[in-house]
C-alpha cells in the first residue's frame, strides 16, 4: 500500500475513532433553546389563554407574546459533539447542567417548583393588573402548605387565615417567618388563626369572620440553621376578586409569563387598543406591586419572539445588558421596571410614537 494512502487511510480512522469517543463522553452541560410563544390575548389549544367573566371587557387587536424557554431534561446525558454544537450554534445556548439544576435537582423537582411558580406568577399578574386599573382586591395571608412530621402539623392546615403571630398583626406573609424567627428553638409561639372552613363560609357570606382562634405551637430547629426556629408551615396570600379571572395555559412553567399575562388582563379591561395590532412580546416576573422582575433564558426569548414575528420586546431591566448584547434584527428591545412602565410603552408603540420608548443598552 503506497505511504500516502496509509497515511490517509490512519487519518481516516483516527477521526472515526475520535468521533465515536465524543458521542461516548458525557459532559456536565445542558441545552437552552426558544421555547414556545403564545398570544395572551389569542387562543391556545382552541379556547381564550385570558378567560374574565362577571366584569364588561373589550375587543383586543395585536399580540402581547409570553415567551418560554427549552431546555433538556435534568436526567439527559449531554455528549460531546453536542456540546459543541450547542457553543457554535445561534439559536441554542449550553450551560452547566447545575445552572438548571442545582444541588443534584431532580426532574420531577424542577418540574413542581415550576408548577407552583407558574401559578404564583398568575395570582401576581391579576393582582398588579387590577391595582395598575385601580379595581380593589382583597387580600389576606393564610398557610399554604403544612410539612409533614412539623410542629404545625394537625394543628394548622393550608388555607388557615392567620391574622396574628404573638399577637403582632400579621400584614402581609413574609411577616409570619420573622415574627417566628424571633423565638429561640423549644419555645411556644400562638397564632391568631381562622380556620379555612370558617374563612371559606365567611367569603362565600362575603362577610369578614370576627372569630379568631388563639393556636400554640412549640418552635423546633431549622434543618439548615440549628439556632433557627420554625414551625413548620409555609405563609401565603390568598386573593379575592370582585370578578373571575382565569389563565388558560397548560405545560408551562416558571414565574416569566406573569408581565404579560398582567398587561392582557388590563388591554382585555380597558377601552381602546393597547397594542395598536402591533405584535409585541415580552417577558418578566411580576409582583403584587406591579414590579417586574428578571428572568433566565433572555437571548432564547428574544431568538423565539423574533421568529414569530415580534417587533418590540418588552425586557426585564434588569435584563437588558445582556439582552443588548446580541439582538435578533428588526426586533425593538423596550425596557421596563414596572407594570406602569410596560403600559405607558404600549401606549406609545400603539400610537406610533416609538421614538422616545426606553430601549434597552448593553449598559443595562
Amino acid at each position: 500500500m503506497p505511504r500516502r494512502t496509509a497515511t490517509m487511510l490512519a487519518s481516516t480512522l483516527m477521526l472515526i475513532a475520535l468521533l465515536c469517543a465524543g458521542v461516548l463522553i458525557k459532559v456536565p452541560y445542558s441545552e437552552m433553546s426558544p421555547g414556545p410563544t403564545v398570544n395572551t390575548l389569542g387562543d391556545h389549544d382552541g379556547e381564550p389563554v385570558l378567560q374574565i367573566s362577571g366584569r364588561k371587557t373589550y375587543p383586543t387587536s395585536g399580540h402581547l407574546n409570553m415567551t418560554t424557554v427549552r431546555v433538556t431534561s435534568a436526567d439527559y446525558k449531554m455528549n460531546l459533539p453536542e456540546a459543541v454544537y450547542g457553543w457554535l450554534a445561534h439559536d441554542n445556548i449550553v450551560v452547566p447542567h447545575d445552572t438548571l439544576y442545582p444541588n443534584g435537582k431532580t426532574e420531577q423537582q424542577s418540574t413542581q417548583e415550576n408548577a407552583e411558580e407558574f401559578s404564583q406568577s398568575q395570582e401576581s399578574a391579576k393582582v398588579a393588573a387590577l391595582k395598575e386599573l385601580r379595581i380593589p382586591v382583597k387580600s389576606q395571608v393564610v398557610v399554604s402548605t403544612v410539612y409533614k412530621d412539623s410542629p404545625a402539623e394537625g394543628r394548622l392546615h393550608a388555607g388557615d387565615v392567620i391574622r396574628s403571630v404573638d399577637g403582632e398583626p400579621v400584614k402581609q406573609f413574609t411577616d409570619v417567618a420573622e415574627l417566628v424567627r424571633k423565638h429561640k428553638p423549644g419555645e411556644q409561639v400562638v397564632f391568631g388563626i381562622v380556620p379555612v372552613k370558617e374563612a371559606a363560609a365567611a367569603e362565600k357570606a362575603d362577610k369578614r369572620p370576627a372569630a379568631t382562634e388563639q393556636v400554640k405551637i412549640t418552635t423546633t430547629k431549622a434543618e439548615d440553621d440549628p439556632k433557627v426556629a420554625m414551625v413548620g408551615i409555609k405563609a401565603g396570600t390568598d386573593h379575592t376578586y370582585p370578578f373571575t379571572i382565569d389563565i388558560k395555559l397548560a405545560d408551562v412553567g416558571g414565574p416569566s409569563a406573569g408581565l404579560m399575562f398582567a398587561l392582557g388582563i388590563v388591554d382585555k379591561l380597558t377601552p381602546g387598543d393597547l397594542t395598536g395590532g402591533k405584535f409585541v412580546a415580552g417577558t418578566g416576573t411580576i409582583e403584587d406591586n406591579g414590579k417586574v422582575g428578571p428572568i433566565g433564558g433572555i437571548e432564547m426569548k428574544t431568538v423565539g419572539a423574533r421568529d414569530k414575528g415580534a417587533e418590540y420586546f418588552l425586557t426585564p431591566k434588569d435584563n437588558c445588558a445582556s439582552a443588548a448584547s446580541d439582538v435578533p434584527d428588526g426586533l425593538t428591545l423596550v425596557k421596563v421596571n414596572t407594570i406602569k412602565d410596560a403600559v405607558e410603552s404600549l401606549k406609545a408603540i400603539s400610537e406610533g410614537d416609538t421614538a422616545d420608548l426606553p430601549k434597552c443598552t448593553t449598559k443595562g
